[in-house]
This record gives structure tokens, C-alpha cells and sequence, in this order.
């Protein structure tokens, strides 16, 4: 038998993971995680789920209706990807990450399955996920797409309502190169009969979920209903997620939340608000507009396409500081000069690496950000970056560390 760290790294080197080489992993269709699935006697057939997929905003939607549902008493399961310090907190109960022992055992039990179907990563913990789900019954379980939704691995399962959260430009080499295509692909999660709900009221992609919910006879619900209700904003002030984009995946949520109470389920305003106020403690979701530090202010965010730094940035200029010391790092796939050309002329950039096959070379970045008046020096570790910005920073300045997920997860102090 394996040790978990063997396990671990035996998972990481039979298994193609899209967070570290990029197109390579992503397996189109469904055909090896129904063959898992039915070896595994279909797990996800015996769970009650909430499916959520979106551009930017459906990890915090999971944590946060994790968070009201545990508020209200439920074992809640829930499945987020990519993970930033360890492989188990892809899949956690009530906050807690899967248990090692089960992944060592899970692993030998599907051996052999790795070995002759060559699964990708993704469908490997999407299975996990729902075994483990099933075996710890679980009451309820927020499901997160990996990418799009209409072929992704967790697209197998039928929940109890969909969520679509934000739609913005990312993976357009899988998911298609206009928002319209984009959408499509995300509207691959409505399924027959089943509620589903829309974050953020794009008005340019409405028709494509308006049509699907109509083809799958599934009640749409569109309209943002909540907003400048003093209701809402009460929710609001109580959401301990600050960044203002969390603003549209809280609209989603509060919709989730009654339709889950005309479900039956025990919710009511005040497990709604504690759930709002104890997302980070009841399920220890990281990166979200974090502040490492208060002084001076270090903020931290996974923000990773156009439109997540697009909101960022708008809420680092909020903050009326003097100076911004922006710490960054990105993936090689990424459309470099769109997303450099968000970012002001007039602050201190430090350009980073970190241990992926897939980072961007901090000399070829300094040098693309260059062309676009970004002037700044390369390092090699996100930790030593952030010291020095801290030794130069004057008063009113702050530091924001971003980019990439894989940056933000060398932070120490995450």
C-alpha cells in the first residue's frame, strides 16, 4: 500500500492535470467518468446536488451556500478546483478536507482503471469527490464546474438547481471566442425540469440561457431582484467576502437561498447572515480579495482573466492609496497584452515566478509589461517580493499580490 504522499504524487504524475500543463489535460466528453462512475456503482446518482459553473464568482457562490447551508445544519459536501496549499481541499465536509487515508484507497481501488483509460486529473478527483461524498452521507453538496459545464466531468450529475454565476473571457481555445459561445457552454448545466439561476444580469448573453432554460422546460430565474433593497443591503454589510464583484454572486446566492427554502430546507434570514458572515471560518476559502496584513495593507486576490482583474483593479482604486506596489505572476496562456493593458502606469510592479510548467517567465513578462509602461524588477519567489515591497513602502501605499492562482498559493502566510 502506498503512503499518501506517494499516492499524491502518483496521482500528479499518471494523470494529465490541466493547472499544470495547460490544454494537454482536458479530456473532452463523458466517456471515462461514466466508465469510473459505473465502476464506483455511480455515486453522484445518490447525491442531492447544487451545480454551479461561471466565468468568474462560482467558487465564493459554493463557499458561501456551503456556509448557510452548514449555518442551518446540514453535512454539506463541497467541490472546488484548483486547490492552492493541498490536494484535500478540493473536496471538503463542513469544512473539513478529505480524509487522506480515503485517498490512498480510493487510488488503489481505481489502479488499474488509471492505468488502461488514461483519465485526466479532473475526472479522477471529480470521482473521488462523489464517492466520498456518498460514503460520509452527506445531506447536500455544492458542486463547482472545472471549466465551461457543458462537457465537463461534473456535468454528469442531475442537482436540484443550477447557478450560473458571472460570464467573461477565459479558456476561449475550449470554450469559444465570443461571449455568446462562452455562454453556450456554461448553459450546458441547465438540465429538464430543473431550477436554475443567473448571478449577473449580462444582458448581452440573456437569450442564451432564456433559450436553454425553454428547450429544458427549467425555470429561469433572471432578474436582479435584489438590488438598493434594504434587505440586500443588509445581507451585504453582513458578507465577510469585501471584494465588490462578490455584490453580483450575492445577488445569485440570496435567489439560491429562497429557492432552496420553498424546497424545505431550514434557512431562514438569520442562518442566511451567519452563513454570510462565517464563510471563511465554517469553510476556510482563501484568495478572495484576502488582506494578508493590515500594515501596511497587503491584499491578495485570484483574480485571473480580464474581467476578475478588471473588477480588482476598480476596487484597488477605491482604496485613494498613493502608491500600489502590484506583485504578479501569470500563466502562459493567457492573453498578456489585454490583461497588462488594464493595469496603471503609475505604480511599482514586481514580477514573479513560480513553480508550474506553466508560468510565465518573470523576464518575458517584465518585458511584454514594458511595451505597456509597466516598469518594475523579477524575482523568483512571491515571498521575497512581498518582503521587499514591505521594505520601500511608504505611507498610504499599499501591496496587491495576483495573477495566478499558483502565485497566490507560494504565499506563506495565505
Amino acid at each position: 500500500m502506498m503512503t499518501y504522499q506517494e499516492t499524491k504524487q502518483y496521482l500528479y504524475d499518471k494523470l494529465p492535470m490541466f493547472q499544470r500543463i495547460g490544454g494537454g489535460a482536458y479530456k473532452v466528453g463523458f466517456e471515462n467518468i461514466l466508465l469510473l462512475s459505473d465502476l464506483l456503482n455511480n455515486p453522484h446518482q445518490k447525491l442531492t446536488c447544487i451545480h454551479v459553473a461561471g466565468t468568474n464568482g462560482k467558487g465564493s457562490t459554493c463557499h458561501t451556500l456551503a456556509s448557510i447551508l452548514q449555518e442551518a445544519g446540514y453535512k454539506v459536501g463541497l467541490y472546488t478546483s484548483p486547490h492552492l496549499k493541498r490536494f484535500t481541499e478540493r473536496v471538503r465536509i463542513n469544512g473539513e478536507e478529505m480524509n487522506e487515508e480515503f485517498v490512498i484507497h480510493f487510488t488503489e481501488k481505481i489502479k488499474d482503471f488509471i492505468e488502461t483509460q488514461k483519465p485526466s486529473f479532473f475526472e479522477v478527483t471529480t470521482a473521488m469527490a462523489f464517492q466520498y461524498f456518498f460514503e460520509q452521507k452527506t445531506d447536500i453538496n455544492l458542486i463547482e464546474v472545472g471549466m465551461g459545464g457543458r462537457l465537463d466531468a461534473t456535468n454528469i450529475i442531475t442537482p436540484i438547481l443550477s447557478i450560473i454565476t458571472s460570464i467573461g473571457y477565459d479558456h476561449q481555445q475550449f470554450l469559444g471566442d465570443t461571449l455568446q459561445e462562452i455562454a453556450g457552454e456554461k448553459a450546458g448545466i441547465i438540465k429538464k425540469n430543473i431550477p436554475v439561476v443567473i448571478s449577473d444580469n449580462q444582458i448581452e448573453i440573456e437569450n442564451v440561457f432564456v433559450e436553454k432554460a425553454k428547450k429544458e422546460n427549467a425555470t429561469i430565474y433572471y432578474q436582479l431582484q435584489y438590488k438598493n433593497n434594504e434587505k440586500f443591503k443588509l445581507f451585504l454589510n453582513n458578507f465577510v467576502l469585501k471584494g465588490i464583484y462578490q455584490q453580483k454572486n450575492l445577488q445569485g446566492i440570496l435567489k439560491a437561498s429562497e429557492i432552496l427554502i420553498e424546497k424545505n430546507y431550514k434557512i431562514d434570514d438569520e442562518i442566511i447572515k451567519k452563513g454570510l458572515q462565517n464563510v471563511i471560518k465554517n469553510t476556510h476559502l482563501k484568495g478572495r480579495w484576502q488582506i494578508l496584513e493590515e500594515n501596511p495593507l497587503i491584499i491578495c486576490d485570484t483574480a485571473h482573466n480580464e474581467q476578475g482583474i478588471k473588477e480588482v483593479i476598480k476596487q484597488m482604486n477605491d482604496l485613494s492609496a498613493t502608491k500600489i506596489h502590484f506583485i504578479l505572476g501569470f500563466v502562459k496562456d493567457k492573453d498578456l497584452q489585454k490583461i497588462l493593458n488594464l493595469y496603471p502606469q503609475n505604480a511599482i510592479y514586481y514580477f514573479c515566478n513560480f513553480d508550474s510548467p506553466r508560468c510565465l517567465e518573470n523576464k518575458i513578462l517584465q518585458d511584454e509589461a514594458k511595451k505597456q509602461g509597466l516598469e518594475g524588477s523579477i524575482y523568483d519567489n512571491v515571498n521575497v517580493a512581498i518582503e521587499i515591497a514591505k521594505s520601500s513602502i511608504q505611507k498610504n501605499e499599499i501591496i496587491f499580490v495576483g495573477g495566478s492562482n499558483f502565485l497566490i498559493a507560494e504565499i506563506n502566510n495565505l
